[in-house]
C-alpha cells in the first residue's frame, strides 16, 4: 500500500514556528513530486508548494520568504518548515505525491496523506 503520512501539526502563537514531515512508502519516492496543501473550513484546498523529482522548489506567493520545502530521500520524507505563522495559515494541511513533476493542481496527485491540523492563534 501507499501511505503518506504527516505529523508535526498543533497549536502555535502568531509568529511562531512549525516543522511538518510527510513519510512516505510504497512508491519509489525519489521519483514523485512532493507538494503540499492546505484547507481551512469553508474554503477550496490551497497550494503551499511542491519539491520536484530533482529537488527543484516552488512557493505560493502567500508563504515565500516563511516557509521551507526539503526532502530526504534517504528517509523517504519531504518537510514543511514554518515559521514567522499567521492566523491566516490555520489549516489541514496535506502532503502529496505526483509522479515526476508536480503542480499546483491538487488534481493533478496521486496520492494523499491524511493531514495534520496547524492553528496559529493570535
Amino acid at each position: 500500500q501507499v501511505q503518506l503520512v504527516e505529523s508535526g501539526g498543533g497549536l502555535v502563537q502568531a509568529g511562531g514556528s512549525l516543522r511538518l514531515s510527510c513519510a512516505v512508502s510504497g512508491l519509489t519516492f525519489s521519483g514523485y513530486a512532493m507538494g503540499w496543501f492546505r484547507q481551512a473550513p469553508g474554503k477550496e484546498r490551497e497550494f503551499v508548494g511542491v519539491i520536484n523529482h530533482t529537488a527543484g522548489i516552488y512557493y505560493a506567493d502567500s508563504v515565500k520568504g516563511r516557509f521551507t520545502i526539503s526532502r530526504d530521500n534517504a528517509k523517504n520524507t519531504v518537510y514543511l518548515q514554518m515559521n514567522s505563522l499567521k492566523p491566516e495559515d490555520t489549516a489541514i494541511y496535506y502532503c502529496a505525491a505526483d509522479l515526476r513533476y508536480g503542480s499546483r493542481y491538487s488534481e493533478d496527485y496521486d496520492y494523499w496523506g491524511q493531514g495534520t491540523q496547524v492553528t496559529v492563534s493570535s
